[in-house]
């Protein structure tokens, strides 16, 4: 233990030093520094090793041990899991260090799909993070409350709500508060905001997965004249973070109109991502949201079908995977036979 706390102590000198020369520089700006700081203490604090090569039969072994150790939880679901059945059967839930991006045209369900996942993730005791450009807290707060109650939000917004629905939602209030799921709302949030906030969260309260609502809407100052440039800044700087904090970080996406143009059953395509080829590049996993009805009210067989569609799975299978979507609760359910988590 003194080796390793020397160790420790050797590093957090070396690292010091090293802020001090870059502040008195003067090539970076004080918030790029902070960042920084924040990051390599961040390194240390995590008892990570230096960065660098490291030789295979170092690594051969704890390897082998983590395999073993999933094959003896006997446990299916190994990352954080979404609480849909058929996906976590496809992804094994959302890895570490992973950065899934979650796809759709408007009105698709993107948000409530995410919401979903950060509501399920939580009742499993994984500490969730939301980053919502889009929406205020107070208003994914209440469209946490009236889907997990599942109470119409419609009547909600309209004042017309009924007694039981009251006793619902007080219900709901009090499994919400039990959750380790913090919301930022702040508008335009830079990367270094987003980073510096998630690697306290991470100390402080043990974070596993971090949801950004939604990627177009965030900005990156170096780039700021260039969209595309700026789009491919921002994917890879948050699959950086997925790798810096060892945790799954989901990042919604506009889709491009061109799924629109198309025609018959418009489904999207990776190359429909929109802004960015690196999007998909940068991405272990791209899950689109489809949603037929809303092409063709007329079909009954269509009412309240959503298709989950795994379109990209770096370390496993893709395919499709149907949901039921509850348009007055805005909220997505399975639709699978497998059996229900306790």
């Amino acid at each position: 233990r003194i080796v390793r706390d020397k160790a420790i102590l050797r590093r957090l000198i070396e690292t010091s030093t090293s802020i001090i020369t870059e502040a008195y520089d003067g090539h970076s700006t004080a918030t790029e520094l902070l960042d920084v700081a924040e990051s390599r203490i961040f390194q240390i604090s995590q008892q990570r090793g230096d960065e660098g090569f490291t030789r295979i039969k170092e690594m051969l072994w704890p390897t082998m041990e983590r395999i073993e150790t999933l094959q003896r939880s006997g446990k299916a679901i190994t990352g954080v899991p979404s609480g849909f059945l058929d996906l976590d059967a496809m992804t094994s839930g959302f890895q570490s260090s992973e950065l899934v991006v979650v796809a759709a045209r408007p009105s698709m369900g993107k948000t409530a799909f995410c919401l979903n996942i950060a509501a399920n993730a939580a009742a499993e005791g994984q500490g969730v993070a939301v980053f919502s450009l889009e929406m205020s807290k107070e208003a994914l707060v209440q469209r946490m409350l009236t889907s997990t109650a599942r109470v119409d939000s419609h009547r909600v917004r309209q004042g017309t709500l009924h007694d039981s629905d009251f006793t619902q939602l007080a219900r709901a209030a009090g499994i919400l508060q039990t959750y380790h799921l913090w919301i930022d709302d702040t508008p335009s949030i830079t990367l270094l905001e987003m980073r510096g906030k998630a690697r306290r969260l991470k100390i402080d309260n043990d974070l596993k997965l971090v949801i950004v609502d939604y990627l177009q809407l965030m900005r990156s100052p170096e780039y700021s004249e260039n969209r595309v440039q700026e789009i491919s800044d921002i994917s890879r700087s948050l699959k950086a973070l997925a790798r810096e904090l060892d945790i799954p970080v989901i990042a919604l996406s506009q889709l491009s109109r061109a799924s629109e143009q198309r025609g018959g059953e418009r489904k999207p395509i990776l190359s429909d991502l929109r802004d960015s080829g690196a999007i998909e590049q940068d991405a272990d996993l791209v899950i689109f949201i489809h949603r037929p009805e809303y092409y063709d009210r007329e079909d009954e067989s269509k009412r309240g079908l959503a298709e989950v569609m795994l379109a990209k799975n770096r370390n496993g299978p893709t395919g499709d995977v149907q949901l039921r979507f509850v348009r007055e609760y805005t909220r997505f359910d399975n639709l699978s036979q497998r059996e229900e988590p306790e």
